[in-house]
């Protein structure tokens, strides 16, 4: 038994969701990390105290025993496990990848969300979504992206005015473009000339751990205080509107 704090942080395999992991580890709290590769996710726990739970957020089941294994109190849920696939306009765009997409950003962090909601509520929590500057603006090629983050937006949007009279805080960060370990070889599929062209002539892209304070200060919030979004832009403002495009 623990008298820490719990966060549950999904996605923690990599990215904004393993230095989030970090983070709120150094802040004192026992991390849950999830994610479908076990084995990373194992070498994190390890590093930073925490516990390993396998997750896919697409998979009902998993997602079930996660909340089980977090235990009848979690103080943070950090809903991060997201993916961005496909580049094509509108007119060409993969059907598989925009499912792809919808089942891991919008269905994954619903689900994420039911199940561990009684535990938040009994710890009087707090929800954080990692969304996009995609969920406000649309880009060119971004069709499925956008429309996925917008989709996640709203619903947080519901979700606050749901649980209205209920003791757990929802928010959402937003950021514009951030260099993460892996996000932009996943939208290329391992070309990393493309990846590389994503961040051409942006000056200061936001970082992971950028990302990551912003976590550990909504999640060190005192109850009463009610902030419902944070909208995270790089310093190079143009660059929000560029992400993943190419041309």
């Amino acid at each position: 038994m623990t008298n820490r704090k719990v966060a549950v942080v999904t996605g923690a395999s990599s990215g904004i969701g393993r230095a989030s992991a970090r983070a709120l580890a150094a802040k004192g709290y026992e991390v849950v990390c999830a994610a479908r590769r076990l084995d990373r996710i194992e070498e994190l726990a390890r590093e930073i105290d925490g516990r390993a739970v396998q997750c896919d957020v697409t998979n009902r089941e998993d997602v079930e025993r996660l909340a089980a294994e977090a235990g009848p109190c979690v103080d943070v849920l950090v809903a991060n496990a997201g993916g961005a696939f496909g580049t094509d306009p509108v007119a060409s765009a993969d059907l598989d990848d925009w499912r792809r997409m919808y089942k891991i950003n919008v269905l994954g962090t619903l689900s994420t969300i039911q199940t561990t909601l009684p535990a938040l509520e009994a710890a009087h929590g707090v929800i954080i979504t990692i969304g996009s500057t995609a969920g406000l603006v649309s880009y060119e090629g971004g069709g499925g992206y956008c429309g996925v983050k917008h989709a996640v937006r709203a619903m947080m949007g519901s979700l606050r005015l749901e649980l209205f009279d209920k003791p757990v805080r929802v928010c959402e960060i937003d950021p514009g473009m951030v260099k993460s370990d892996e996000f932009a070889l996943v939208r290329f599929d391992g070309d990393e000339e493309k990846a590389a062209a994503v961040y051409a002539g942006v000056e200061a892209p936001l970082t992971q751990e950028d990302i990551a304070d912003a976590v550990t200060y909504i999640a060190e919030l005192p109850e009463h205080v009610n902030i419902d979004q944070m909208v995270v832009r790089p310093r190079a403002q143009a660059a929000q509107h560029k992400v993943f495009r190419t041309s």
